[in-house]
């Protein structure tokens, strides 16, 4: 697997599908106020990844669950639940959203995918350590394609 660690927007990158670091899905997409990875998408994608999102139900922390990408030129959105509903991240929660993301863009056969760093934004991790787990979580996992992490350049 190719990873490299770009500097930038997320919603900027040139993959296939882009990971929403997502909550655990028990507050109804509209009642929340956009903000974060989260935010951006809603803003550009449209209410449609939402909605689809929405018919899910509850997550358990490190669940994925693909949505299409509304308005975004992308062929899917995985929301990751990467955190509790009260902002609690583990590394296990980090590193289980990251290897459920990719085994999803395998079986879909995206040949890359886009990063958030999970469990800094809201989280209770540095973007340090974030990324030091999420990138264990990518050099234990087999994928042949590529993997963009993105340091957000938006704070807030």
């Amino acid at each position: 697997m190719q990873i490299t660690i770009v500097e930038g927007d997320l919603l900027d990158q040139k993959v296939d599908a882009i990971v929403n670091a997502w909550n655990q899905n028990s507050i109804p997409w509209w009642l929340l106020s956009p903000h974060g990875v989260s935010g951006a998408i809603k803003k550009r994608a449209g209410n449609k990844p939402f909605r689809e999102l929405a018919r899910h139900g509850r997550m358990q922390r490190g669940q994925v669950i693909l949505t299409g990408a509304g308005e975004l030129p992308y062929q899917g959105i995985i929301h990751v639940a990467g955190i509790s509903m009260l902002g609690q991240t583990s590394k296990q929660s980090i590193q289980d959203s990251v290897r459920n993301a990719v085994q999803v863009a395998k079986e879909h056969g995206f040949q890359s995918i886009a990063f958030p760093i999970i469990g800094s934004g809201s989280g209770t991790f540095s973007e340090e350590q974030a990324l030091a787990y999420m990138h264990y979580a990518l050099e234990t996992t087999k994928y042949e394609g590529q993997v963009i992490i993105v340091r957000s350049i938006h704070k807030g």
